[in-house]
């Protein structure tokens, strides 16, 4: 009867531990959910900020730990490559006219860069096929491409004469590295953020429908 009492107990233990190893790695897997549409929302403002935040910090830090193929963005030649196209677009962004030109050559590299950071995703990887993680970088970087590339900056554009495209862009570029760097370090910050634009989209759309319905 002791003996069975203490197997009973150890048994008891070990399904606990293991019950608590799987809820962490339940987290870890929602972390790194989160950490990769915030990333890929990123790639949707500036395609080669959100890599080249990933490089530095798979190249310097723990922080991310890439799987292959994915390892190779950490390399130098990577990282070079990454800040020469940066700079390039950096500058060309910042100029009327040729900022749409940028745009348009951008319809192709955003969702692309997109779909690699959320298939790059370390805690992503294991838990979600490769094929759907780059389907959902895609969509999630090509969508906030086109509201960038077909309704703000064309706006700002008619509004400003095109004095505003310069301020606007140097915002997208803060805001692209700020929420490249929020995703990886805290990811939980990025469902929140989440939730505050999905909600407010809703809202304005129901305004919107309340709004024509009276007219």
């Amino acid at each position: 009867m002791q003996l069975n009492l203490c197997y009973k107990n150890t048994w008891d233990q070990l399904k606990d531990n293991d019950t608590w190893g799987m809820e962490g790695i339940e987290v870890e897997s929602l972390g790194g959910v989160f950490a990769a549409f915030g990333l890929s929302a990123s790639a949707g403002l500036n395609a080669y900020v959100p890599l080249l935040i990933v490089a530095l910090m798979a190249r310097f830090t723990n922080l991310i730990t890439l799987s292959e193929p994915w390892d190779a963005l950490s390399s130098w030649w990577v990282i070079g490559v990454l800040c020469v196209l940066g700079l390039i677009e950096f500058f060309m962004d910042k100029i009327p006219a040729v900022n749409h030109l940028n745009d348009a050559i951008q319809t192709f590299i955003r969702p692309t860069a997109g779909a690699i950071l959320f298939a790059a995703s370390a805690q992503v990887i294991a838990n979600v096929h490769p094929v759907l993680a780059m389907i959902a970088g895609l969509i999630v970087a090509g969508g906030v491409h086109v509201a960038k590339a077909t309704a703000v900056r064309p706006a700002v554009t008619a509004t400003t004469a095109g004095a505003g495209n310069v301020p606007v862009s140097i915002a997208e570029d803060v805001t692209a590295t700020v929420v490249s760097i929020i995703s990886v370090v805290v990811p939980v910050v990025i469902a929140a953020l989440i939730i505050l634009v999905t909600s407010f989209i809703v809202w304005w759309l129901w305004r919107r429908a309340n709004a024509e319905r009276a007219v």
